[in-house]
């Protein structure tokens, strides 16, 4: 396999595991870029653009970028957060304080902390939209303005797979009357300097490979991607693919939680469609390069080849502060989440309990470790069944913790 890019003495066993990841765990195209303190310490690449390409293909480049699906989620936290650091937006206050039509369906109570953290009880659509629909990003806020929660907000907590973007781009919309990705461009990834984006400029779409689902060279099956939580090798990817039954029904079930959760759009857009690349769905579908998610991690928890740290210490401290724990009512599995962030445990293993990001179905994770000063991402463009530890990421955080460990 041939890598590009460099890594810094010590952290080669970073790069032994992206090799790894290409020669038995099914890797494509994929990309890893790790930050420490401030400054970029890995940054690899290999393969193919697109995920079905060939020997003749166009490569894997230092500027491609793919959609990481709900890794953005984490970029999407970092928005209402800093609103909130700015005094724009009170993350106690009720949604409907803000968007008063949210208010229906008994709705009143359902406060800004609620939304991210995954209760307030609105998972679903009793009426998906459509692919073409959620190209409108006022047609998803009207759809969960309308919905009635399935159990009372802020009682218990379940991953908002898809409302989760509806959600906040509104609230973002209805506080700074702009759009969020036209806010992250502007605010975050413009001044950073980082190849990220909510809704793909048309200038930037021939950086961006195609996506696809691809399974394991090894045979050792996919699932949910339910972790061990300190990431200790068992398997070749480290961590169980084969998911419980109960997590499998709930998949196969068409009537739960889970599958209604991830069926808000029905049936989910094609990835590869440009029309979907550039529409803003802050949930959804973030397009960024490893070094551009990895850089806004690093911006997260301190300054960055000099630029300004994007969250006060008090910002990040409830970042990070679990606000949810347990069994997940969507997920099914057990998930910690911070203020918009799925915090280290047994569903998303990052390095050590201070860790914060998102993965994202399929692949892609983004996290920072602020007592390490390390901020990772990975990006692919093949999907694999796992919903929230990938083997191949999880096998290149097993890379940096035996870095850091030397």
């Amino acid at each position: 396999m041939n890598v590009n890019g460099t890594v810094a003495e010590g952290f080669e066993p970073v790069r032994d595991a992206f090799v790894r990841n290409f020669e038995v765990l099914g890797d494509r195209g994929a990309a890893v870029a790790v930050y420490r303190d401030g400054h970029r310490i890995v940054d690899l690449w290999a393969g193919t653009k697109d995920v079905d390409g060939t020997a003749d293909s166009a490569p894997w480049e230092h500027g491609t970028a793919q959609i990481v699906r709900s890794a953005t989620k984490g970029v999407t936290a970092a928005v209402v957060l800093l609103l909130h650091q700015r005094g724009l937006l009170d993350l106690d206050a009720p949604v409907g304080e803000y968007w008063p039509e949210f208010k229906a369906a008994g709705k009143e109570r359902v406060l800004v902390r609620h939304v991210l953290t995954h209760r307030a009880g609105l998972p679903v659509l009793d009426s998906p939209l459509t692919p073409e629909e959620t190209l409108d990003p006022l047609r998803g806020a009207e759809a969960v303005a309308r919905q009635a929660p399935v159990w009372e907000p802020g009682a218990d907590h379940g991953y908002h797979a898809l409302t989760y973007g509806w959600l906040t781009g509104e609230l973002v919309r209805r506080v700074t009357g702009r759009g969020i990705g036209d806010w992250i461009a502007e605010e975050i990834t413009g001044p950073l300097g980082s190849d990220l984006w909510i809704g793909l400029p048309a200038e930037e779409a021939g950086r961006v490979g195609r996506v696809g689902r691809v399974e394991s060279d090894s045979g050792t099956g996919t699932g949910t991607g339910t972790g061990t939580g300190t990431g200790t090798p068992g398997n070749a990817g480290g961590l169980r693919s084969r998911p419980k039954r109960s997590i499998a029904e709930a998949y196969d079930d068409p009537d739960s939680l889970t599958r209604r959760a991830f069926a808000a759009i029905t049936p989910f857009p094609d990835q590869n469609d440009p029309a979907y690349r550039a529409a803003a769905l802050p949930a959804t579908n973030g397009i960024a390069t490893a070094d551009g998610l990895a850089r806004f991690y690093a911006s997260l928890i301190g300054e960055v080849d000099g630029g300004p740290r994007l969250f006060t210490p008090g910002t990040l401290a409830a970042a990070r502060a679990e606000e949810s724990a347990g069994p997940d009512r969507v997920l099914v599995i057990k998930t910690r989440f911070g203020l918009g962030y799925m915090l280290h445990g047994s569903a998303s293993p990052y390095l050590d309990t201070g860790s914060f990001g998102h993965p994202g179905r399929g692949g892609s994770l983004g996290f920072a470790d602020p007592e390490s000063g390390i901020a990772f991402a990975y990006v692919t463009n093949g999907f694999r069944k796992t919903v929230t530890a990938d083997p191949r990421a999880q096998a290149l955080v097993r890379g940096v913790r035996a870095a850091l460990a030397a």
